[in-house]
């Protein structure tokens, strides 16, 4: 395995198929008496139409962990694939807080990847709507990010990934800004949207609720990872 993101055809006819591989994958900040372990000798696998919850106290690595996973940061130690992985593309992240661009409506905001990656406008716009649909949020197409409330920002940027079907959904604390009715809500069309679109889930929480709806849990603390699962 390598450090540089490698991505390659994938078949899904074989059952061993993985979308990640780590092994002792490590990030450290800084150097010296000033560095800090943000995640020690991390080993793992993500499969195809896994459903995992992260979970650990804030400060335990889980979102250094996740932006590792996607490509976002390099290792400083260790070694991470995307064996069945095309590219980038393949990885969507729902980012912790707000991360809709506040000048373009939701339908704007849905359609962006796409338009980045080369899809045509009016394609771009109809795979938008669709997701939005998709979420019950269709109504808001037209409305702009200061409009919306949390839940329906969340889901907008739901709709923002899973409109570019993606093989793999890195969902980053997706339900810490909102009430427990909120929440709920966004998990379940989390879930059945990644259902759909056939996508691999890993959800970073700190809610016992939500980790109980998905089923495997890698916990974190102090930077370090156990996959022990649980169902």
């Amino acid at each position: 395995m390598s450090t540089e993101p490698v991505y390659a055809d994938h078949d899904w006819s074989t059952p061993s198929a993985v979308l990640v591989e780590c092994a002792d994958l490590a990030r450290t900040y800084g150097t010296g008496a000033a560095a800090v372990v943000a995640v020690h000798g991390a080993t793992c696998l993500v499969q195809p139409g896994a459903r995992i919850a992260l979970t650990g106290p804030s400060g335990s690595g889980k979102s250094t962990l996740l932006h590792l996973l996607a490509g976002l940061e390099h290792p400083t130690a260790g070694a991470i694939d995307w064996p069945a992985l095309h590219d980038r593309a393949d990885i969507g992240l729902v980012f912790q807080g707000p991360s809709l661009l506040p000048t373009l409506a939701v339908v704007e905001n849905v359609a962006l990847p796409l338009l980045l990656a080369g899809e045509r406008p009016t394609d771009a716009a109809e795979r938008a709507q669709r997701a939005l649909d998709r979420l019950d949020i269709g109504d808001l197409a037209t409305a702009l990010p200061d409009e919306l409330s949390g839940g329906q920002a969340q889901r907008v940027a739901i709709a923002r990934v899973l409109a570019a079907r993606p093989l793999l959904v890195l969902a980053d604390e997706p339900t810490g800004q909102l009430d427990r009715q909120t929440a709920d809500h966004v998990v379940a069309v989390l879930l059945d949207a990644a259902d759909e679109v056939g996508a691999a889930l890993v959800v970073a929480t700190h809610d016992p609720v939500v980790a109980g709806k998905l089923g495997e849990h890698w916990e974190m603390r102090d930077g370090r990872l156990d996959t022990g699962g649980y169902r």
